[in-house]
Order: structure tokens, then C-alpha cells, then sequence
């Protein structure tokens, strides 16, 4: 891992800024070469495979290496929320999330804090670390970074965005997205294999969600193509989420939810490409309730 931290720059995402965060620089995620978290909590708004009855243990770490205009976690995302920890104190709060009787350890936005969070990782298994690890991401991930963390991801929990570069330039600075989304699942379930569950928990497996945007109907079908074109039914879980809520400031369609004839459309959709495994989100799921308070509890 430290082969994409050195000193001659960070290589950890697909953006490869080169911030020489080791000497307190910082790129693109706005973060240098610490460990910043703004919650360590039981959470139990994620799918029912994740979280389960008795909640997902999820770390919320600070920054981010996208910059998505309508993004519900702006605050963390750009680091304005979240205190400095080490890894070893991150080792603790794997184990205390474990004791708490979480299902899992669910890590939020992890990719540029790679190499603490494997140190940390390794040394919670080495001390009872039990549960299956879930990396939650936006999708935009470097192949060599997830090939790095193989043997320690269970579950992987990505994003997928965009199937439209123009639109992925034009809302999260990342003309690229598509192409690197589709490679970073590829890889991602190649790790893991097909989904398994556990009395109604995925201890192993991949599942992809996307966030219908409001006005962006085409963008939606596109990826659901992508996913039916690379995967075969049971491969992967699918999360179909209608959940945008507009943030503050927001600007054209993106200042209002999705419609039910948008949602609609894709679902109708969804159906047609023959995804079948996974989840569907009540039409009414948009609410402010999904965004946490980055109260630094458990930290």
C-alpha cells in the first residue's frame, strides 16, 4: 500500500494529484496523510443486508474524492467536520462497533485512507475482529488501490453514478467516472464473487447502488445497461435509490426531488434489463432523516 503513498506524491485514487499529503500537503480529497473521521456509530439506514436488525457498525471518514455538486455529506466531504485519529485508536473502534453487536464494519468514503485503515484493519482481526468488512465508496476508485486491500474487503458497497461522462465532468468533476466505475466493480467483484448472505445478511458480495437524479432520466438507463451488459443475474445485488433530497443552493432540476414519472421510467427499466437481485426504494424515501449528525460520536 505504501507503494501509492510516497514521496513522490499520492496515487491512491484515479484522480493521481500527486499531493504530497506525507509532508502535510493536501489534494484533492482536502486531507493529508491522517486519519480524519466525523462519526464511529451503529447505522441503520442502509440496505437490510447491511444493516440488519441490529444496525451496521459504519465509520464516517472526512474528505472525499469526488465533488458532487448535490452531495447530502458536503460537510464531511470537504472536511469541515471530523477530528484526527490514529490508526490504532481506529483499530479500537472496530472492535468496540463489534461489541456493540453491529453486523458489520462498514467504512464510508475509505479510498484516501487506504493504507491506515488496512494497518488498522489487519491489527482488529489479529485481536478478535470478526465481522465481515464493508467498503462503501462513490464508485471512483483506483484498481490498483482495491487489488492492495484484497484479503480484507468482504463486502464491497459502491456507487454507480454515471453512465454519462459529460454530466459526471459537469456534477462531480469527473469526466472519467463512467469508464473507471465500470473497471473498479469489475475488479471489485472478481475479489469477492457472487453475493452470499447469511441469515439475511451479505458477508460476501458485491452490491452497486445508483441515486436517480431529477432531469436525468438517460443517465439512469445508461448505467442500468452497463451493469445487465458486464454482470449476469446473480452475480451482483442491485439498490435502486430515489432518495435525492436537494441540498441548499441547488440550482435547475437539481433544486427539486425526482418526480414518480422519473421513477417510474427507471424502474420499468430496471425490470426490462432483468436486474432482479436487490432492492427498490420507496418512491417517498426523500428526506433530510438519511443525513447523520457528524457529532464525532464514538471517536
Amino acid at each position: 500500500m505504501r507503494s501509492l503513498l510516497t514521496d513522490s506524491g499520492c496515487r491512491l485514487c484515479p484522480r493521481n494529484c500527486g499531493a504530497d499529503r506525507e509532508h502535510g500537503k493536501t489534494g484533492f480529497c482536502k486531507v493529508p496523510a491522517e486519519l480524519y473521521a466525523a462519526r464511529a456509530a451503529l447505522h441503520f439506514w442502509e440496505e437490510p443486508c447491511i444493516s440488519g436488525e441490529r444496525g451496521s457498525g459504519t465509520v464516517f471518514f472526512s474528505g472525499c474524492t469526488l465533488r458532487c455538486v448535490y452531495c447530502q455529506n458536503a460537510s464531511i466531504a470537504r472536511a469541515d467536520a471530523g477530528r484526527r485519529i490514529t490508526w490504532e485508536r481506529l483499530t479500537e473502534i472496530f472492535l468496540e462497533l463489534q461489541e456493540q453487536g453491529a453486523h458489520n464494519i462498514n467504512l464510508v468514503t475509505p479510498t484516501h485512507y487506504a493504507p491506515w485503515i488496512s494497518k488498522a484493519l489487519q491489527r482488529a482481526v489479529d485481536q478478535g475482529l470478526k465481522l465481515p468488512v464493508v467498503y462503501n465508496c462513490g464508485g471512483y476508485e483506483s484498481v490498483e488501490t482495491l487489488r492492495e486491500l484484497e484479503g480484507l474487503i468482504d463486502v464491497y458497497l459502491p456507487d454507480f453514478k454515471y453512465a454519462d461522462a459529460e454530466l459526471a465532468a459537469r456534477l462531480s468533476s469527473a469526466p472519467d467516472y463512467p469508464a473507471v466505475a465500470e473497471a473498479a466493480i469489475a475488479e471489485m467483484f472478481r475479489q469477492t464473487g457472487p453475493a452470499r448472505l447469511e441469515d439475511g445478511i451479505l458477508t460476501r458480495g458485491v452490491l452497486v447502488r445508483h441515486l436517480i437524479l431529477p432531469g436525468e432520466i438517460d443517465n439512469s438507463l445508461g448505467v442500468l445497461d452497463a451493469v445487465s451488459r458486464r454482470f449476469h443475474p446473480g452475480d451482483i445485488l442491485f439498490s435502486l435509490m430515489a432518495q435525492y433530497t436537494p441540498m441548499p443552493g441547488a440550482q435547475g432540476d437539481l433544486a427539486r426531488p425526482i418526480t414518480r414519472e422519473e421513477y417510474d421510467a427507471v424502474l420499468s427499466y430496471l425490470w426490462l434489463c432483468g436486474i432482479q437481485d436487490g432492492y427498490t426504494q420507496d418512491f417517498q424515501a426523500a428526506s433530510a432523516e438519511y443525513i447523520p449528525d457528524w457529532d464525532l460520536t464514538g471517536l
